[in-house]
């Protein structure tokens, strides 16, 4: 008789049966597509033998020095963000270096929500990502494991 997987469920985090971690991570010259990419990968949970695509199985990360992000290339001057308002003609538009000066993490932020699966999961995963632009966190109590991306 064969063995059946066993599946991690939402109630296995709830009553403490698994824990979720905190991970930190200096952005400090690191590339924004890379690390976007294995940041996404952590808040999913898909760095545990127990990911289970339905279930929020993922951490927690804190990315601190967020404004010292490189981009490649000519992308500083030639990326552009876009949000609309609502209104009619409300399209707003934004280069990567002003947005970079005006929200230095939101960049990061908008990275790792592309990465994120477009679901349910999309807006949990994403109050998992703390984006701070210095080298200061609240978040010493949580136990912080450094992560070398």
């Amino acid at each position: 008789m064969m063995k059946t997987t066993p599946f991690v469920k939402k109630e296995d985090y709830q009553n403490g049966t698994l824990q979720k971690e905190w991970f930190l991570v200096d952005a400090d010259g690191k590339t924004l597509g890379r690390i976007a990419t294995q940041i996404a990968s952590i808040i999913q949970g898909k760095h545990k033998p127990t990911y289970t695509p339905h279930v929020d199985s993922g951490d927690y990360v804190v990315v601190v020095n967020a404004s010292k992000i490189k981009v490649t290339g000519t992308k500083a001057k030639d990326k552009m963000y876009y949000h609309h308002t609502g209104y009619p003609g409300g399209l707003k538009a934004a280069s990567y270096e002003t947005l970079a000066i005006k929200k230095p993490g939101a960049a990061l932020e908008h990275a790792v929500k592309g990465m994120l699966p477009k679901n349910q999961l999309n807006r949990l995963g994403l109050d998992k990502l703390k984006v701070y632009a210095g080298a200061e966190h609240p978040h010493q109590a949580q136990k912080l494991t450094n992560l070398d991306l």
